[in-house]
């Protein structure tokens, strides 16, 4: 019993270390059940008690701490970054294939480095991912073997549990016997009674009542006889289960530490292989850059020297032209002669219509006026006229 007590203590130590105990916790319902065969032997199934009521804590606890993480989901964030690399880099060389970057193909590689990163920064998300998985694992390979350490002495109380409870089983079925013996001593009393000459109905019916509570007594002992062989079973199965299932994890834990240590060894010795890569790409695109920018300068100088010729010569040859050309068109000088004679020839004609004019005109306004005079002259003959003004 010190034996299974001092398992029990060191598994429930283990897990107190790590603070995964809580500060309180319900009793089992196996407890209650226990009660009922705790006066065949008090001190073991107490014992057997407290170590099954530990039993629901202990494995809940390993089960959320084995079954807290995963790490089937970060790889794939790696295998996207180094996709996207080399996606990008094939997307280069089919850029460069036909000679030029169209608007497109310049959108689509401004759009790359907006959502997915440059080339270093994907690198350096990779390395972050990797070690963020290997620190994570050698967390749960830590906890793992401490659960694990713990679980081995909880096993060494459960074993212990175990052996108390066939202890118990084996005075219960003591027990249980003894109580069918006094049982069939009972009957065989009551028989003897109604067998023989005597006609004493009270001590018969005293017999019989002796019978019934031997009966019951019985029923009682093989009740918990029962209890206690299930108690034995149980505890047989579930060590042994246990034993299997915790080798499992036991081998699994060594896996996932032997993958550990590979990984911690593969990254300390090729970190600069990855290094080497992300500058190999980067240096990649850089020289796609390089190439571009050369090319492009190539292209704009040879059309600018084309363009050169073919405006520059246009330009000379008009300051040619100009520079050594005449001055004022002759053509232009002959309009404003041409325009001057006949400007003269038409003014004489029009000075000779309008003298011709002015004349007949002034006449005209003579001969209105004298006719005037004449009628005015007539009119004051014949006394007709107004009087002077002021008369």
């Amino acid at each position: 019993m010190a034996t299974a007590l001092t398992y029990l203590n060191r598994a429930i130590d283990g897990l107190r270390d790590l603070g995964l105990v809580p500060e309180s916790t319900e009793e089992a319902p196996i407890v209650a059940l226990l009660n009922r065969i705790s006066d065949l032997d008090e001190t073991k199934v107490v014992t057997i008690a407290r170590t099954l009521n530990q039993a629901s804590l202990f494995n809940e606890v390993v089960r959320e701490q084995i079954s807290g993480m995963s790490l089937a989901e970060r790889y794939e964030d790696i295998t996207k970054s180094f996709n996207s690399i080399r996606d990008d880099a094939r997307a280069m060389v089919d850029q460069v294939e036909d000679g030029k970057i169209d608007t497109f193909e310049r959108i689509a590689n401004i759009w790359m480095k907006v959502t997915r990163g440059d080339i270093p920064s994907r690198f350096e998300k990779i390395k972050s991912t990797y070690l963020e998985v290997v620190g994570d694992s050698k967390d749960q390979i830590e906890r793992e073997q401490t659960i694990l350490n713990a679980y081995l002495d909880f096993r060494g109380a459960l074993k212990e549990a175990e052996v108390l409870a066939f202890e118990v089983l084996e005075r219960a079925e003591a027990n249980w016997n003894a109580a069918r013996e006094g049982l069939q001593e009972a009957m065989d009393a009551v028989q003897a009674h109604t067998d023989g000459p005597s006609d004493d109905l009270a001590a018969r019916a005293r017999l019989e009542l002796t019978r019934d509570e031997k009966l019951r007594e019985l029923q009682a002992h093989e009740d918990r006889y029962q209890i206690a062989k299930d108690l034995s079973d149980n505890l047989a199965v579930g060590y042994n289960t246990s034993e299997v299932v915790m080798a499992r994890l036991l081998q699994t834990t060594n896996a996932k530490e032997r993958v550990y240590k590979q990984s911690i060894s593969f990254f300390g010795t090729n970190e600069t292989v990855l290094t080497a890569l992300s500058a190999s790409f980067t240096g990649l695109f850089g020289l796609h850059e390089s190439t571009q920018t050369l090319e492009a300068m190539k292209e704009g100088i040879s059309k600018s020297l084309e363009d050169l010729a073919d405006i520059g010569g246009k330009v000379q040859e008009a300051a040619v032209r100009v520079g050594y050309g005449p001055t004022i068109r002759a053509d232009a000088v002959k309009k404003l002669v041409d325009s001057v004679v006949n400007f003269q020839s038409r003014s004489r004609e029009i000075i000779q219509e309008m003298r011709v004019l002015s004349t007949h005109n002034a006449e005209e306004i003579r001969t209105a006026v004298e006719d005037g005079k004449q009628r005015v002259a007539k009119l004051i003959q014949q006394g007709d006229a107004l009087p002077p003004p002021g008369v």
